[in-house]
């Protein structure tokens, strides 16, 4: 299942590099293409490192909460960076879906990953809309 989540996010990704040249209409859409584009390729490294970490679990258990709390931290760093409210709310979405993948594996439950790969992707429709 964590694969399932590297393939959008790097959509994700790819598309947001793809839209940089045409964001450069104003000043604050490309600062807010900038800081979208930042902040893609940042958690997209920080999720799979999650992905990798979840399914290497069973062989180091704490790999998996250490890359969640990376993730949580570098969110939180994102956030506080960013001057667009909507790319908050959208880092803010993800920071709850890291959390419910927290406690599942804190719980010894499988995580649902799919609603931490909306959240990225919901970073995304923020950042083109």
């Amino acid at each position: 299942m964590p694969q399932s989540i590297a393939r959008p996010t790097m959509l994700a990704v790819a598309g947001l590099i793809a839209i940089l040249p045409l964001s450069a209409v104003s000043c604050s859409a490309a600062q807010k293409a900038l800081d979208c584009g930042n902040t893609a390729v940042k958690i997209t490294g920080d999720i799979n490192e999650v992905s990798n970490a979840y399914s290497n679990a069973s062989n180091d258990a704490a790999a998996a909460g250490q890359a969640l709390q990376k993730l949580k931290n570098d969110l939180d760093q994102l956030g506080k960076n960013s001057k667009d409210t909507d790319v908050v709310q959208a880092i803010n979405d993800l920071n709850t879906q890291v959390d419910k993948v927290q406690q599942a594996v804190n719980n010894k439950q499988v995580p649902d990953f799919k609603p931490l790969g909306n959240a990225a992707s919901n970073l995304t429709k923020v950042c083109t809309g």
